[in-house]
């Protein structure tokens, strides 16, 4: 080591005597973690030879105070730059501002969650979503639970307790994290009655399986894959009209949730919930950060008949959602009453319907921001991103990204230092480059992602 390296190491500062700088607001665990994590970097940083000047101590503390502001919480937010819109690993859909305005003004006081304001008595958490879920969908009631799963399974377990479920065996699919829906429906006290093959199921197959221990014809749309080429399945209207015939409920398990007509933007067709509804399906599920744009929530609609009797299901109450997941779902659904404020404000749509040359001009505003840090290669290249969360899997948006590449770094390690950014950045690693898609990258990140780079490369 040379006496050099030697000099700005012997320039930093020890534990004890920067803990004693440190706001004493911080618990000193945390404090000192943060202190020996900033020497630490320090350390690295002149033995690798990026830092060759002495360290000054005030210099050290704002590092140390800034980490302990960024590190405060496990969950943080991140810059999405993989160009996957519905990322699950990285929470999925984005809210809408609206939302963010309506849980301040409800989730931060008290509110009348179980509380009729007209009667002055107790009333229910869900009567909240009714009014509009009937507007955006025709459906008679709606329950909200935590999660589609959840949905599915309080629905089966009021309906179908001790009874035969009919499925075709093409739509016994895993919906992620390994939840099958057999699991579910064995979990929820059913008995799994398979109908038709693979790639082929016949109304006439429903109807011969049909037995006095039936207890629901379960329809599951298979959102997260596809099979194609020699297939056939009853249409819905002739499925429920067989179901009626028997006095069973059709039960249609929708999974993403889509309340508007995407092929606009030049995706393929995808059944949306108020026209299941409008073929038959008495009980729909689906997801609430998927397509929907909104909280993560189980939402069941359909015919009161049957949702009354969810409600009285005990356990509904270990699956009921919180004050601040009903309140972002009613703001999220409030602005699916005019499509074009929802194509705006609604962030998961707002993304999917970013055009191609939409797409050029983000990367290309964000490149130039980025050219002047010195060792950095900027180049913006033709993409592909996806939608992700299970929905469209075979459909791709065309995009550009800016793929970042140096000399100083590998595309691994420079991934790894954006991802370990104040506000982290999570690439995609591409031809040896990080690609940030720009599809799911807002305007307003990029003063972040150009600091975040700075500081890396100074």
């Amino acid at each position: 080591m040379s006496k050099e390296i030697q000099n700005i190491l012997a320039s930093l500062p020890s534990v004890d005597v920067l803990l004693k700088q440190i706001d004493s607001n911080y618990p000193h665990g945390k404090a000192k973690e943060a202190t020996q994590q900033v020497l630490a970097s320090f350390r690295a940083a002149v033995v690798d030879g990026t830092r060759k000047t002495i360290i000054d101590q005030k210099e050290v503390v704002e590092l140390i105070h800034k980490q302990l502001e960024e590190k405060q919480f496990s969950l943080r937010r991140v810059i999405n730059g993989t160009g996957t819109v519905i990322h699950t690993n990285l929470g999925r859909s984005s809210l809408s501002e609206k939302t963010k305005e309506q849980l301040l003004a409800t989730s931060f006081h008290y509110s009348n969650l179980e509380f009729d304001l007209e009667s002055g008595k107790r009333g229910s958490r869900y009567s909240h979503l009714v009014s509009i879920v009937k507007k955006l969908t025709g459906a008679e009631d709606v329950l909200v639970v935590n999660n589609n799963a959840a949905a599915v399974l309080l629905v089966l377990s009021t309906l179908t307790q001790e009874k035969e479920v009919l499925v075709s065996r093409g739509e016994l699919v895993e919906i992620g994290g390994a939840f099958r829906i057999p699991d579910v429906i064995t979990s929820s006290g059913g008995t799994i009655v398979e109908v038709g093959t693979t790639n082929k199921t016949h109304l006439a197959d429903y109807e011969k399986a049909l037995t006095e221990e039936t207890g629901a014809i379960l329809k599951v749309h298979t959102s997260n894959y596809r099979i194609v080429g020699f297939t056939e399945t009853p249409v819905l209207n002739d499925l429920a009209e067989l179901a009626h015939a028997k006095n069973l409920p059709l039960i249609n398990d929708l999974g993403s949730g889509l309340l508007m007509d995407m092929r606009p933007f030049g995706l393929p067709y995808e059944p949306t919930v108020k026209e299941v509804l409008d073929q038959g399906c008495d009980i729909v599920t689906f997801s609430g950060d998927k397509l929907l744009g909104g909280p993560q929530a189980g939402i069941i609609v359909g015919k009161k008949e049957y949702i009354d009797k969810m409600k009285k299901n005990q356990l509904l109450r270990a699956l009921r959602i919180d004050k601040m997941t009903l309140s972002a779902l009613e703001a999220t659904l409030s602005l699916y009453l005019d499509e074009k404020e929802a194509l705006k404000s609604v962030p998961t749509l707002q993304m999917i319907g970013q055009s191609e040359e939409d797409c050029l001009g983000k990367a290309a505003e964000l490149a130039v921001m980025l050219q002047s840090i010195t060792e950095l290669s900027v180049k913006i290249e033709k993409d592909s991103s996806k939608i992700g969360g299970g929905s469209y899997p075979e459909h791709l948006l065309p995009t550009y990204a800016v793929a970042l590449s140096s000399s100083k770094f590998s595309a691994d390690t420079l991934q790894e230092k954006l991802r370990l950014a104040a506000t982290p950045i999570i690439s995609r690693i591409k031809d040896d480059c990080n690609f940030l898609d720009v599809r799911t990258i807002a305007i307003e990140e990029f003063a972040a992602i150009q600091e975040s780079l700075q500081e890396i490369f100074n």
